[in-house]
């Protein structure tokens, strides 16, 4: 049986990083069929981590950040055409030029897009961005070299925060909206959240928070030349970046009958797709942002992540289990981790933050904004963040991994932990905030209404 699961035809659909990682693994496990890659971008798959940190600063060229492969994956590669949809029952996958690529099985690792300002008219103004793609970076990153008068970030989550830093770091006055009440609360809660507020002020961010921006204004020429707020103030710049958070690349799934919907493609913990009604499909996999799995550590609750190093592993655990017979398959039970570098901070991440009620500063302290945050939920640590003290995560992370109690006894590998009480870890409501977490519990609900019919008889 192992023999068959080698050979035949597997269709990637994403020339990403979860697509290209992927499709190097096959081969590793000894896949010898034919492997066909579709990618709606033209360019092979690139590192996005750098487009809103270095390419931004200038240090590297967008056009620079191709991921490098580990092997030749010797797969056709169909690149800037996209996947408009998937026939079950035929096996087939429709793509935009009209034709239709059969396959035995199918990797979905379409991934996300920028979510775009609501308004198309203002969208348009020349001036206005989103970030997410290479040619985003480019042309964001050849406007800020131009030395634009004021820049206004719409959202301060990771990426609205990198930009801000990225403009700050080249001198450049900038403006942060953000609805909810500080950066990176909907990501990390409350008390790192006054942190980063803090350090975007004390780094000359003008940071609004609290409000939102009712309308984009451009001059006759469509131009970008301000935003209107909603506490009637008014932002006069000329450069605008739209950093609202993700939108899963799920629509030409639309018909394909599989549990896909805003918050992405619900799989098992073997990467094996659902369809609508809950039931696995055996020939159809997902991988990466695109990806809604169950994680045992966060109560079986589905988790979208938005992280490169989720995309690496659940791509390979994925890749591997195409291969496999079920005997031989392996689970996707990766903790998540998360890295940011903004205003001279090194925040990083494990576990999933927003699953928690209480939060404790396990070290240091946030006046030397220095520290690790152990999160924990109904008596139990389930995340942990440090900020410039990376190499206390690994200790952290095995606390998560073994269902530790809640708050974590003396132990960290530098000092004792601090006589800190636990605080509530004052996690907003997400509909509250114009940014989203790159972790997110999405919970057992589906994405659509499902009408039961009994048979008759």
């Amino acid at each position: 049986m192992a023999g068959d699961l080698r050979e035949g035809r597997i269709v990637i659909v994403g020339a990403s990083l979860a697509g290209l990682r992927a499709a190097e693994t096959l081969r590793d496990e000894g896949f010898t069929g034919s492997l066909t890659v579709v990618g709606d971008e033209s360019c092979p798959p690139y590192d996005r981590p750098p487009l809103s940190k270095q390419v931004l600063l200038g240090q590297v060229a967008a056009d620079t950040t191709g991921l490098p492969m580990r092997r030749n994956p010797e797969a056709e590669w169909r690149l800037g055409v996209r996947a408009t949809g998937l026939d079950p029952m035929g096996k087939r996958v429709l793509l935009a030029d009209g034709d239709a690529l059969p396959y035995d099985r199918l990797l979905i690792a379409t991934g996300t897009r920028a979510r775009p300002w609501p308004h198309p008219e203002e969208a348009a103004l020349d001036g206005v961005f989103t970030l997410r793609t290479r040619d985003d970076a480019a042309g964001l990153a050849e406007r800020l070299a131009a030395g634009p008068r004021r820049v206004l970030v719409i959202g301060a989550g990771f990426t609205g925060s990198e930009i801000a830093s990225a403009c700050r770091e080249r001198g450049l006055d900038v403006t942060v909206t953000e609805r909810g009440p500080a950066p990176l609360v909907g990501a990390l809660g409350g008390t790192l959240a006054k942190l980063a507020a803090a350090m975007q002020r004390n780094h000359g961010v003008d940071l609004r928070c609290g409000v939102t921006v009712t309308a984009l204004r451009g001059d006759s020429n469509g131009r970008f030349t301000g935003a209107d707020l909603s506490d009637g103030s008014r932002v006069e710049a000329d450069v605008c970046v739209v950093a609202l958070g993700a939108v899963r690349n799920v629509e030409w799934l639309a018909d394909s009958g599989l549990a896909a919907g805003p918050r992405g493609v619900a799989c098992d913990a073997g990467c094996r797709a659902f369809n609508m009604y809950g039931i696995v499909t055996d020939d159809v996999f997902v991988a990466g942002d695109v990806s809604r799995f169950p994680h045992p550590l966060f109560g079986y609750q589905m988790l979208s992540l938005e992280h490169w190093g989720n995309a690496v592993a659940q791509a390979e655990v994925a890749a591997h289990n195409m291969v496999s017979p079920g005997p031989l398959r392996r689970p996707h039970l990766a903790l998540p981790t998360f890295w940011s570098s903004q205003f001279g901070l090194n925040i990083k991440s494990v576990g999933v933050p927003t699953f928690s009620d209480h939060v404790v500063i396990a070290q240091g302290s946030l006046e030397t904004r220095r520290l690790a945050l152990v999160y924990g939920y109904q008596g139990r640590v389930t995340a942990a963040v440090t900020v410039d003290m990376a190499k206390s995560l690994e200790y952290y992370q095995h606390l998560i991994e073994t269902a530790a109690p809640f708050p974590p006894a003396s132990g960290a590998a530098d000092r004792p932990l601090a006589a800190e009480i636990p605080v509530p870890s004052d996690v907003p409501d997400p509909k509250g905030l114009s940014h989203g977490p790159t972790v997110a519990l999405t919970g057992y609900l589906p994405d659509r209404r499902l009408t039961m019919v009994q048979p008759a008889g």
